[in-house]
């Protein structure tokens, strides 16, 4: 955690900065109006709160927000496309949906008015992360049906800043166009972050002589302290961790400030609390589960208590930034990432958080997961660097001796290390393919 922020910048203190009493009084103002006005105009919702018992007028206390029913993805998905719409579709002016390859996507409309929300939001996040009207934003998150390219491009716009709309691929390309238009800010996924690193370095591009960047925005995809030391020293800047999902509205749902202590949530406009994935169990300040997203001010799609399947906490305490919204922790995972093997929880992060702690080893890895004669297989793939061929063959093997050890005592299953070459594994232009889970593939092959 930083102690000495390189700024303390704030877009907007009059929201940002309220009292917590006030803060909280507009919260429940906002959840009563947002209960009242789905159960008139929202025939999902007004059967979901006669399933459970619940009027309006319940709403006293935000207390009284687990009286209502949760929201999961596959009601989106069994609501497609529009019938989880709060407004008619002619008042809606813009409309994303997931990049699943499979099966129907789950939509999300916007009303002219969640737009300029969704502006406002990430104005707030580029500020926070330093970004003013004077600085240059090489955008290479996805544009299209993906939220991420448009949500930045949307809020760069809001501060004033020249946006570069790379979205991502052409690595050669982007390195080029970073230089000759002298970007400061990067915003893409982490892992395409390391992929830009990676490329400069082949090209013979200097970071720190030759390209401005100042700050990172990263987000989209978990990723580890671990990861964010490594961006920091390759690519010369200050990483920034941001996140947000197009079911809810894109990114800018949380972001961190200078301090790096959590992400602050933007808890005017979506009210987060944290449950116990299992139970539905809310669970307070401090302890782990699953974050539950409830949006107050979106117009075309509100939704209520949205398990948004991602694992952390929120802090206890005020940032001393002078923000007053809620924060939470770096993601440990998704539940929907999460693979049980031998009946162990195991999330990519735990081994990203390992593998990045050795000098010898490239952040580039796989998951690769199998089963043998009715036995899980985890086998663990990472790309090796320099240093470890250096190490010398009988070096070499302790190192993966010692790292196999490393990984026992923290998953407390056996897993196969194969240490491959560099430039073995897959690059991703978004989120990086972390996982092969071959068991899926024999469950379903039996189904044919």
């Amino acid at each position: 955690m930083s102690t000495k922020p390189s700024h303390n910048l704030v877009w907007d203190r009059s929201t940002e900065c309220v009292p917590l009493e006030e803060r909280r009084a507009l919260q429940l103002k906002k959840l009563q109006d947002l209960v009242e006005r789905v159960s008139v105009q929202s025939p999902f919702y007004r059967k979901q709160f006669q399933k459970k018992g619940v009027k309006p007028e319940n709403i006293k206390t935000l207390d009284d927000l687990r009286r209502l029913p949760f929201t999961v993805k596959d009601d989106l998905r069994d609501n497609y496309p529009f019938e989880l719409f709060s407004t008619p579709i002619q008042d809606v002016v813009r409309i994303h949906c997931s990049s699943g390859t499979t099966g129907k996507p789950a939509v999300s409309g916007y009303t002219a008015r969640d737009m300029e929300m969704w502006s406002e939001i990430m104005a707030r996040s580029l500020t926070a992360a330093g970004a003013t009207y004077r600085d240059v934003v090489h955008n290479s998150y996805g544009y299209g049906l993906f939220t991420g390219g448009l949500g930045i491009d949307m809020g760069a716009r809001k501060i004033g800043a020249a946006t570069v709309p790379m979205s991502g691929g052409i690595n050669n390309r982007q390195i080029m166009l970073m230089e000759d238009f002298g970007a400061t800010v990067l915003t893409c996924t982490p892992s395409y972050a390391l992929v830009l690193a990676e490329t400069a370095a082949q090209m013979g591009v200097h970071v720190q002589s030759m390209i401005k960047l100042k700050v990172g925005i990263f987000g989209a995809e978990p990723w580890t302290e671990e990861m964010r030391a490594e961006i920091e020293a390759k690519l010369r800047l200050e990483a920034y961790d941001i996140f947000g999902m197009g079911e809810v509205i894109g990114p800018g749902v949380s972001m961190e400030c200078a301090y790096h202590n959590g992400l602050h949530i933007q808890d005017d406009h979506f009210l987060p609390e944290i449950i116990n994935p299992d139970t539905g169990e809310s669970l307070p300040p401090g302890e782990q589960g699953e974050l539950v997203i409830t949006t107050l001010t979106k117009e075309a799609m509100p939704l209520i208590r949205y398990r948004t399947r991602d694992i952390t906490r929120l802090a206890a305490d005020l940032c001393p930034c002078g923000r007053t919204s809620a924060r939470h922790f770096k993601l440990a995972g998704r539940t929907d990432d999460m693979l049980i093997i031998k009946g162990v929880n195991v999330f990519p992060s735990q081994i990203e958080g390992v593998l990045l702690r050795h000098g010898e080893l490239a952040p580039q890895y796989v998951l690769v997961v199998d089963r043998v004669n009715n036995l899980d297989r985890l086998e663990i793939q990472v790309e090796a660097r320099e240093e470890f061929y250096d190490l010398g063959e009988e070096a070499m093997e302790q190192f993966t001796h010692k790292l196999y050890h490393e990984m026992q005592q923290l998953l407390y299953i056996s897993s196969k290390i194969t240490i491959v070459p560099q430039r073995t594994i897959q690059r991703s232009e978004g989120k990086a393919k972390r996982v092969i889970d071959k068991r899926k593939e024999l469950t379903s092959g039996a189904l044919i």
